[in-house]
């Protein structure tokens, strides 16, 4: 096979973007974003029959996983609930169907299966994904057509058929870069040209902020740092760490609940199973946390050297307080020698 026919067998590949194509556009946009967050977290000691692409694939997509033992491997199956509820509503029971396996069971949970929830609300990152996705995808659609739109400069209304097609040639001249000839002055009574207002450039500068808006929101969702400030001129150190505290609180909750349940599926089945962030996610934290340190830092520092003046100025005060106790005690002094001296003056004279 040479190199031209396995070019022309990608050709359909390489085919233009389909705007309108709405559906296939939102699953693009979820797949590249669940491409990223799979990568949120890294464990240790898996077992081989628990590959960490699709543990993270069912819980993102599922919003949790059944850990249980088959023929002495460890899998995590996704499934659907069943059984009595227990004292707080939740199922106490975990259907399982997998063909390849064979296996078609039902899972007492606690007692023979660890469900493991993705978060507390064991519904998943699909919901808020396509929220996102879906608004991205109609303003993606917007943009193309204030893009397309941006080229009509003017109509041209022709009167009859010949009119018509003079114009068309013109045009076409114009667009292949030639000079454009009009021969006739019927062709100008024939044509009327209407200019268009230009107002395509405010509209494309606004869907493109909001583009941006979107995408820095949903990575923000996700705790990676996007700013979407909307301001043209520069922004300043706070501005630009206004959305830190809300970085953390999802992908937290999310690593927490593993956590907490690997544990228990470590207890369960004597594995040895370890869960940490990975990637941009622990490079996020290790920042902020040193941002936190640096600020705890900051503010000891500030109540120390306000205790030591507070020190500094009691011990003045105490000071000042002794000097006069003294002044006055040498004035109380002073009072009665002066008495004893004029009493004893009186004496003399009698």
């Amino acid at each position: 096979m040479n190199t031209n026919s396995i070019f022309f067998g990608l050709s359909s590949l390489f085919g233009l973007y389909d705007y309108q194509d709405k559906q296939l556009a939102q699953t693009r946009y979820l797949q590249y974003m669940l491409n990223r967050t799979c990568r949120i977290f890294e464990y240790e000691n898996l077992p081989e029959t628990m590959p960490h692409r699709y543990l993270e694939m069912y819980l993102q997509c599922n919003g949790h996983v059944c850990v249980a033992e088959h023929e002495g491997n460890l899998y995590a199956f996704f499934g659907g609930w069943g059984g009595e509820p227990d004292a707080y509503y939740l199922p106490t029971q975990y259907v399982v169907a997998n063909p390849y396996l064979g296996l078609n069971k039902v899972y007492n949970v606690g007692v023979d299966c660890i469900v493991v929830p993705n978060d507390s609300m064991y519904v998943g990152l699909l919901p808020l994904f396509k929220r996102y996705a879906s608004l991205m995808v109609e303003n993606d659609l917007s943009m193309k057509m204030a893009d397309v739109n941006a080229r009509i400069a003017f109509i041209m209304a022709a009167n009859d058929d010949v009119s018509k097609d003079s114009a068309l040639k013109y045009l076409e001249r114009i667009e292949h870069g030639d000079n454009g000839v009009i021969g006739q002055k019927a062709f100008l009574d024939g044509i009327d040209v209407n200019p268009i207002v230009k107002s395509g450039h405010d509209t494309l500068s606004s869907l493109i902020e909001f583009q941006q808006y979107l995408k820095a929101s949903w990575f923000n969702e996700m705790g990676l740092q996007a700013n979407y400030n909307m301001k043209r001129e520069a922004i300043n150190s706070d501005e630009a760490q206004l959305n830190d505290d809300m970085l953390l609180p999802l992908v937290d909750d999310m690593y927490q609940n593993r956590v907490e349940f690997f544990d228990k599926v470590n207890e369960m089945f004597g594995t040895d199973i370890r869960v940490k962030f990975s990637s941009a996610w622990e490079d996020n934290r290790i920042e902020l946390e040193a941002e936190q340190n640096q600020i705890i830092s900051e503010y000891s520092e500030t109540v120390e050297d306000e205790t030591v003046e507070d020190e500094t100025v009691e011990d003045e005060t105490v000071e000042d307080e002794t000097v006069e106790d003294v002044l006055e005690g040498i004035e109380d002094d002073l009072e009665r020698i002066a008495e004893a001296l004029e009493g004893g003056e009186n004496e003399v004279n009698d």
